[in-house]
């Protein structure tokens, strides 16, 4: 990235239990260059740190034709421009309505899953505090997620495929976890893989994470989640996503996680317990949307000047 001239430009830091971005107002401020912008904003010693960045921009012409009152641009602590962000999108809602961007309750926002609708409850401080999304319909065929997988044709789907886990780094790594030689592969917009287990928390998601992330069988990488099942109706998981690593919630993730549950029998309507916070989901089955619903939260605002920004990155 060439050094920009001094920029101030306005932020907000938020959260979806624990999935956090900053967010700028991209209908006042034009980011040329978002991608390493991104970079720079999550940096979480030099810059203001998160998960990555968030634009809220006018839809498109066509978008607006079809309601969308907002477009989402999610871009990961990488730089790399995400199709889709459940936590983010959540934000995005109570930026836009906070912000009186917007009004309207369904929220119809713009992402590169399509238009989404969004129905937000305010708070008692009568700002929006939770949000139900419609996140659409899952795609599962391998050519969808997309995925090449030894023994599946790109038409079929990879659900509970036995696998050799040890493909995925040192012979033995998942013994310990219990994890199940059996991969289910979801695309929310993003491509998702499912692995269940005994234990998450005994996976060593920092060498585990970016070996199935890069894994050859996923030309657009992957994001990765380990599951622990208490019931039909709950639980537990911890994510390595592409782009960022180990976060603390991911909202496409958990609804790929409540599909992959009802795919296999072992669940219904759930709630995923992540290590931010919990979130509630729901699918009906083929052809349905999944349902996800969870909080949104403010942390902090102000401003930051980009070439300052770039400077003190450049310098760590």
């Amino acid at each position: 990235m060439s050094t920009p001239s001094s920029q101030r430009i306005s932020f907000v830091k938020m959260h979806g239990i624990g999935n956090d971005y900053v967010y700028v107002n991209a209908f006042v401020h034009a980011i040329d260059d978002p991608a390493s912008v991104a970079r720079l904003v999550a940096d979480r010693q030099f810059g203001i740190g998160g998960d990555g960045l968030i634009l809220v921009a006018p839809p498109t012409v066509e978008a607006r034709a079809k309601g969308a009152s907002v477009r989402m641009r999610m871009f990961n602590a990488d730089g790399s421009e995400g199709g889709m962000c459940g936590n983010g999108i959540r934000c995005v809602a109570k930026f836009a309505i906070d912000r009186g961007l917007a009004s309207t309750n369904p929220l119809l926002v713009e992402t590169k899953r399509g238009v989404l609708s969004i129905v937000w409850k305010r708070g008692g401080d009568d700002r929006v505090a939770e949000a139900t999304v419609d996140m659409g319909a899952p795609m599962l065929e391998c050519s969808d997620i997309p995925a090449s997988i030894d023994g599946l044709t790109l038409s079929a789907r990879c659900i509970a495929h036995p696998i050799d886990l040890d493909r995925f780094g040192a012979e033995g790594w998942a013994l310990d976890a219990g994890v199940e030689s059996r991969m289910t592969l979801v695309s929310m917009g993003n491509p998702h893989a499912i692995f269940d287990c005994a234990d998450p928390w005994k996976i060593d998601l920092d060498s585990v994470g970016p070996a199935i992330e890069r894994c050859a069988w996923f030309p657009d990488r992957m994001n990765v989640h380990f599951v622990a099942w208490r019931s039909s109706a709950e639980c537990v998981m911890r994510t390595w996503e592409r782009g960022s690593g180990i976060t603390l919630a991911c909202g496409t993730g958990a609804s790929a996680v409540c599909v992959a549950g009802v795919l296999t029998g072992r669940a219904n309507d759930i709630t995923a317990h992540l290590p931010g916070g919990s979130l509630a989901l729901s699918w009906k089955g083929e052809g349905a949307s999944v349902f996800m619903t969870g909080g949104a939260t403010e942390v902090f605002s102000g401003e930051f000047d980009l070439a300052a920004l770039e400077r003190s990155c450049r310098g760590k």
